[in-house]
């Protein structure tokens, strides 16, 4: 969120309800995203790092890091005031 100015690791746990392709293996994290996370169009680079048999892997999308970009959303729509199909008995006399 900060151009790299800082950096975590995640752990990432194996998916192995993923794609049956035999090409394909899938990773699970989640990314704490703290405070700047509020910015009012927070963005994410990242790369992968995967460790295997004492051999080091990276994927970085070829020089220009995995992003995520964030958008802030708007308040929910108001419901029904009244739904009619509800259950519920509401009497006034």
């Amino acid at each position: 969120l900060n151009r790299w100015a800082s950096c975590a690791e995640v752990p990432a746990a194996y998916q192995p309800a993923g794609p049956a392709d035999g090409l394909t293996d899938c990773f699970a994290f989640l990314l704490p995203l703290g405070p700047a996370a509020g910015a009012a169009e927070p963005a994410l680079e990242f790369a992968v790092r995967y460790r295997v048999a004492g051999a080091e892997y990276w994927d970085n999308n070829e020089g220009a890091n995995y992003r995520l970009r964030g958008r802030q959303r708007g308040p929910p729509a108001p419901g029904p005031l009244h739904d009619p199909d509800s259950t519920a008995w509401i009497h006034f006399i």
